[in-house]
């Protein structure tokens, strides 16, 4: 694309000189006063605000009379658009001006009612230049491989509204599926995050760097709103993020989400997508105004096809924009703004057929979950995973943390009741560890299986291959050893850190005693031990994961922490559903139907993914389909959750404990479970039904404290417990206690 390049110089304090110039030649210029200047600004500032800028609420035609004015005051007598224009490829306009000027919407410029950045003869490209320089110098090679991003979502607590970062995750890769795309998350939302991943992958490795969030100012600086450690709200300038960088910044950085690309003041102080330009980002990408959700995503899965697709920069750009204005009818399709220093906006990859392209290096892990009987995925694929953001972030740093650290821990234990998600957790974490080899197990593991090991890792060579065979079977040895010997810095697994991963750990592994605690069955007995404590001794970076319904205490000597999945909370039911073609907003169902669905899925994710089949059972009448609902919910609750009778089987007073605490209908603080049963043995039947799977324990994210909840899933079982009046009773109880630590006195470590 041929690239023009446009400076308005302010000569005087009331005149202004227009200068405009293609590909190295002598540029044409024009003069104009300072009030020709000022009225199109007030014109702007009046017709395209923070409040009023989107199609939706002004329509196309102000929209289109705003883009004539903007095209007449660069056309001018001498009709400069005219050879920008006569480009059948369309054409970059390079715009140098004061920020009151840059920061006008030349993204509307329109002739004859047509918008000519999205127009199909000859689409028209803004771009605002910053400084002088290149950031890259000389000829740029797209690398011969699929696209590489690093994708950092931040969503620090409080902030509303919550972005829907998965979605935009997964849109980008259902976009890119056919040429592929390696795309590794930041899951932490921390600059200390990005920082650690960019100096693991090194200078060079990503082509682009996504930050999802929202943008803001503080002193009239502007700032991207991050996490801080604990997922509290934290802001970070330019500068800091490319301190994080390391100065090694990717060619793209895609600033996605509302104002990453509004100049304060009018345009008195840059914009965070500039300030990340002047800060050493050769070219970024940002929106102007609030932006909708899906809009975002709609053009980041376009940007990236294109992108994969070995698509120019500045062609991919235009081709996401078409996309969101002619395809998706969004109204936002003007609010994208680039910004760039000099630098060529040249093909990030290869196209998919390129000699020699190399392939993807991720590995969907989904693909390790599968049935032994059917090999079907067992658990929810990357496009699907919803949620669970302070739970992966805990898990992550569990499973990072160096072996030197006081209280590492070799092993994390994921628990919850069935059907909460835990092997897709499991899923998620491979996935968020690229670095790492993956080894999964499902269900009963005795010596045999165990040796699969070696089938399911990918060795640096085969004669390291060879060797760890030999020391899997040498049985003259004791596994501890052989595991020892594995791990080692100079063992066979040495070089290559690994994520060992026990799924369904419930099924065979775990033997029940006579109070109705688990423990290790004698296989596991000899494997787990053993493979914990080789890994504690060698400070290997390998982990172990497991999944299970059940809690049991970890090996002597070994550190396992333990992770609880609880029911999902309003909102990522919410984007659960969103990913339900037959629950989702506006679908084919009659409402009746899937509001009572939704209703019965009580939060959880594998009766939510259930019920959305049957519901679209064409066989069966209203009725009948909402007998079959109840039918369907009723067999989970008592099958698969509570598989054994195994609410049946406990004490009855800690089964009227659950009734007790069902009766608040959010998590409470441990102080008012006890407000609630207040018996001698309180405290351990809370630890027994936390082992059990009956009670969600889930992390308090400002105090750190546990707090414990009833799934829904369980409330029609545990209700007939107690009568109306202890029923009542507990109400009362509840709501004293939660007064006293939420009110009266917040600061308790029980409080909130």
């Amino acid at each position: 694309m041929t690239t023009f390049e446009l400076e308005v110089f302010a000569q005087t304090s009331n005149y202004y000189e227009l200068r405009l110039a293609a590909d190295g030649e002598p540029p044409r210029t024009r003069g104009l006063d300072r009030a020709a200047v000022d009225e199109l600004i007030t014109l702007v500032q009046r017709d395209y605000s923070s409040d009023a800028g989107a199609q939706k609420v002004y329509g196309a035609v102000r929209l289109v009379e705003l883009g004539a004015r903007l095209a007449e005051f660069l056309d001018g007598d001498q009709r400069w658009l005219a050879p920008i224009l006569a480009h059948p490829d369309g054409a970059v306009l390079r715009i140098t001006a004061e920020q009151r000027l840059r920061h006008l919407p030349w993204e509307l410029l329109a002739q004859q009612g047509t918008f000519l950045t999205v127009a199909g003869r000859a689409p028209l490209l803004p771009v605002r230049a910053v400084g002088t320089h290149a950031a890259l110098t000389g000829p740029v090679t797209p690398g011969n491989r699929p696209l590489r991003v690093l994708f950092m979502a931040a969503s620090p607590e409080g902030v509303e509204p919550e972005l829907n970062f998965e979605a935009e995750e997964a849109a980008i890769l259902a976009a890119t599926r056919r040429t592929g795309t390696d795309l590794v998350v930041e899951e932490s939302g921390t600059l200390e995050g990005l920082r650690f991943l960019s100096r693991d992958y090194g200078p060079g490795h990503f082509d682009v760097l996504h930050l999802s969030g929202h943008a803001t100012t503080d002193g009239g600086e502007p700032v991207f709103v991050v996490e801080d450690e604990f997922g509290a709200i934290a802001r970070a300038t330019a500068d800091q993020i490319a301190q994080a960088m390391q100065g090694h910044w990717p060619r793209l950085v895609f600033v996605s989400g509302c104002l990453t690309a509004d100049a304060p003041d009018g345009g008195v102080f840059p914009s965070m997508s500039e300030s990340l330009v002047q800060a050493g980002a050769p070219a970024v990408l940002g929106w102007a105004l609030p932006v909708g959700d899906v809009s975002a995503t709609d053009f980041a899965a376009a940007l990236y096809q294109a992108l994969a697709d070995g698509r120019s920069l500045d062609q991919a750009v235009i081709e996401a924009r078409r996309h969101l204005c002619r395809d998706k009818k969004s109204s936002y399709w003007h609010l994208l703004r680039v910004y760039a220093d000099r630098s060529p906006l040249a093909p990030l990859v290869t196209p998919l057929h390129t000699k020699g392209r190399r392939r993807s290096q991720v590995r969907a892990a989904d693909q390790q979950f599968l049935d032994p009987q059917t090999q079907l995925s067992r658990v929810a694929s990357r496009a699907e995973f919803v949620g669970r953001r302070r739970l992966i972030q805990r898990c992550l740093r569990t499973l990072r943390q160096p072996a030197d650290t006081p209280g590492a821990a070799q092993g994390l234990l994921l628990a919850g009741m069935g059907g909460l998600g835990k092997s897709s957790l499991a899923s998620r974490l491979l996935e968020r560890m690229p670095t790492h080899q993956h080894a999964v197990w499902y269900g009963q593991v005795d010596a045999i299986k165990f040796r699969e090991l070696t089938s399911k890792i990918r060795f640096d060579s085969v004669d390291q291959t060879s060797e760890a065979n030999k020391l899997l079977d040498n049985e003259q040895v004791p596994l501890p050893i052989r595991l020892r010997h594995l791990l080692d810095a100079d063992g066979p697994l040495g070089g290559t850190p690994c994520l060992f991963v026990f799924d369904d750990f419930e099924a065979g592994n775990l033997d029940t005693r006579d109070d109705g605690s688990r423990v290790l069955a004698p296989a596991m007995a000899d494997i787990l031990p053993a493979l914990l404590t080789a890994i504690r001794d060698t400070g290997s970076p390998s982990r172990v994961i497991i999944t299970s319904r059940y809690r049991f205490p970890a090996p002597a000597g070994t550190t396992v922490a333990v992770e609880a999945l609880v029911t999902l909370t309003s909102v990522e039911q919410s984007k659960k559903i969103a990913n339900l073609a037959n629950l989702r907003p506006g679908s084919t169902i009659d409402p009746a139907i899937r509001d009572r669905a939704i209703e019965a899925a009580a939060g959880n994710p594998r009766l939510l993914d259930w019920l959305n089949r049957i519901v679209d059972d064409p066989t069966l009448d209203i009725d009948g389909l909402l007998t079959a609902i109840e039918n369907e919910t009723d067999r989970f609750r008592r099958e698969t959750v509570l598989a054994d009778n195994l609410l049946d089987s406990q004490p009855l007073e800690l089964r009227r404990m659950l009734a007790r605490i069902n009766v608040v209908e959010l998590p409470v603080p441990t102080a008012t479970v006890h407000a609630l049963h207040q018996h001698p043995d309180a405290a351990r039947h809370i630890q027994r039904a936390v082992q059990l799977g009956l009670l969600e324990e889930g992390t308090d994210p400002e105090t750190r404290q546990p707090r414990y909840y009833v799934s829904n899933v369980l409330h029609p079982l545990v209700r007939p417990l107690i009568t109306d009046d202890e029923h009542t009773e507990a109400c009362a109880a509840a709501a004293q206690s939660l007064h006293r630590l939420w009110v009266l006195d917040p600061t308790a470590p029980d409080g909130h």
